[in-house]
This record gives structure tokens, C-alpha cells and sequence, in this order.
């Protein structure tokens, strides 16, 4: 049991080298906890993998949660950037606990059938409009939390997902400008419960995607000007070091320009709101036999320039 937890341990230090940061350029917000502090902090991550440099410290003025931070805007982001300028004590990573990037969202919008590959795996037609869901802002949990398994459902699956981030509130946003409305990227799980999703509830999906504990999310909000092409990264998910999803974000049918223009026509996007793009394929559900989540199992779903989450199934 040792040898197989320090051989995932290895595993996630080496992705983590393979994609690495350039903690000058790039800027990764997170929030976090610390034993020495009283409460949720705003921190920027020195680079993937690396520890956290506490900006409420910089500034005691700053907001010390995500949401209120980029509601400032301009204005706070400008503030990170000069405490990322400068040099300042950095917090070993051990000292921390990382907290979801983002909490309590106005709206967690979802996408489904949103990678070609992942149409072509379940043989169904590439959708020629966005098909939207949602899950409940209660199933957020952080980058390392546990997924709990509800005693409710037995099919419980995985789905690493490009998650974006708004920065801008906006309503009929057009495509062009969509950029401009998007704080940057992270990474997700699209936890799902298979049985709620397509046999219970009228097969409505949001029973079996909203759980508590079903939107793992983390470990940074990279902003959007430190990642070079968000629709051209690689995306992977392991369990219990396996691989069973790897793809790219070039997949993607519909790219970010596109679902925040279409979400805004009925919807107002506030600062803080999830997107969760879709997934590719190799997903338990469609593997034959199928295949689902059991307790004991670890989940790392990681995407090339952004990071890597790591969730313990129990």
C-alpha cells in the first residue's frame, strides 16, 4: 500500500515537471488556508506544483476570496501582478491547504457532448448547438478533497473538464468580445452519477452531476494571458495511475468564445461563474464493461499549463 501511494505521489511530481511554469510570467490565484491564519487567503501559486505567495499579506486591502477579487477588476489584478514582481516570502506548499480557486459562483454552467472524440466513443451526432446543463455551486470542493460516494447512487464516474472562469459580468456578450468577460482557466471534475443521470430523475442530468463533493476544482486560476492557447492543451485523467482519458482541448466543438456569447443570450455571467467545457472520451460509463468509481480509488485529472487535481475516492 505505501509503495502504490508513493508511486502516485512520484507520478504527480513528474507531470508537474513536464508542464512546467514560468512563475515570472504566469499568474496562478488560488485561495488557501494556512495554520498561522485566521481564515480563507488569496494567494498566487509560484508556479505549478510550487508553494504560495499570501497577496492579503501584500495588501491587506485585497479581498481575501476569489469572487469579491475579480469583481475589483483591473484594479486587483494589477495589485498581484506587482506583488508577482516582487520578491516576497513564498509559503512551502506542506504549509498550505489549497481551497477550490473559486467558491460560492452565482452559477456553475456545464456542457455536454462537447469533444468530437466523445461524440464518436458513445456513436452519436456532434451537436450543432451548445447543449447546456448545470450543477448546484454546493458540489465544489478543492483540488485534493476527497469525492464522497453518495450511498444513493452505484455508478459513480469521472470527466476531466477545461474548467473557465468569468472576470466580467455581461449579457449578450458577442463572440469576439467573449474573451474580454473570462478571468482565466482550471481544471475540473465533471463527477457524475450515472444511474441519476440516465435512468433517474426523468433523465434529467442535474440530480446525478450535482452531489456534494462532484465538482472538484483547482489547483490555480490561471488568467487567461499566461496560457498561450486554451483550445490546444492536453487533457488527461488517471485512476489509481491509470490512464483513461487523453485527448486535447482542440477537440472541443465549441470553444470558450462560443459558450459564453450563447450562455449570455439567456443568462447574465457575473464575475466568479464556472464554465465546465466537456470531456473527452474514456469515461466508465461507455468502457465495456463499464466501469465506476469505488472507494480507495484516486483521481488525477490534469491539463497541460494548468495543473493537476488529485481526489481520493471514499
Amino acid at each position: 500500500m505505501l509503495v502504490s501511494v508513493r508511486r502516485r505521489l512520484l507520478t504527480a511530481l513528474l507531470q508537474a515537471q513536464r508542464w512546467p511554469f514560468q512563475p515570472s510570467r504566469d499568474m496562478r490565484l488560488v485561495q488557501f488556508q494556512a495554520p498561522h491564519l485566521v481564515g480563507p487567503h488569496l494567494g498566487l501559486e509560484s508556479g505549478n506544483g510550487g508553494g504560495v505567495i499570501n497577496l492579503n499579506a501584500f495588501d491587506p486591502t485585497l479581498p481575501k476570496m476569489m469572487k469579491e477579487f475579480l469583481q475589483q477588476g483591473e484594479d486587483a489584478l494589477s495589485v498581484a501582478r506587482r506583488a508577482q514582481a516582487a520578491s516576497l516570502p513564498v509559503l512551502p506548499r506542506s504549509e498550505v491547504t489549497f481551497l477550490p480557486p473559486v467558491t460560492g459562483p452565482d452559477k456553475v454552467v456545464c456542457v455536454g457532448l462537447n469533444y468530437v472524440d466523445h461524440c464518436k466513443e458513445q456513436n452519436v451526432r456532434v451537436p450543432t448547438e451548445p447543449i447546456i446543463f448545470s450543477k448546484f455551486a454546493s458540489s465544489i470542493v478543492g483540488p485534493y478533497d476527497n469525492i464522497v460516494l453518495p450511498p444513493e447512487s452505484k455508478e459513480v464516474d469521472w470527466e476531466v473538464e477545461l474548467a473557465v472562469v468569468i472576470g466580467k459580468k455581461g449579457k449578450h456578450i458577442k463572440a469576439a468580445d467573449a474573451m474580454a468577460h473570462v478571468a482565466g482557466f482550471t481544471v475540473a471534475d465533471d463527477v457524475s452519477a450515472r444511474d441519476w443521470q440516465m435512468q433517474r430523475n426523468g433523465k434529467q442530468w442535474l440530480l446525478g452531476k450535482t452531489f456534494d463533493t462532484f465538482c472538484p476544482l483547482g489547483p490555480a486560476l490561471v488568467t487567461k494571458d499566461s496560457v498561450a492557447d486554451p483550445h490546444n492543451l492536453k487533457i488527461c485523467c488517471r485512476v489509481n495511475g491509470e490512464l483513461v482519458q487523453a485527448s486535447s482541448t482542440s477537440q472541443m466543438v465549441f470553444k470558450t468564445q462560443e459558450l459564453v456569447a450563447w450562455v449570455s443570450r439567456f443568462v447574465t455571467l457575473y464575475p466568479g461563474d464556472v464554465f465546465l467545457t466537456g470531456t473527452p472520451p474514456g469515461v466508465g460509463v461507455f468502457r465495456k464493461p463499464p466501469v465506476f468509481l469505488k472507494k480507495g480509488d484516486e483521481v488525477q485529472c490534469e491539463i497541460e499549463e494548468l495543473g493537476m487535481i488529485i481526489n481520493k475516492v471514499v
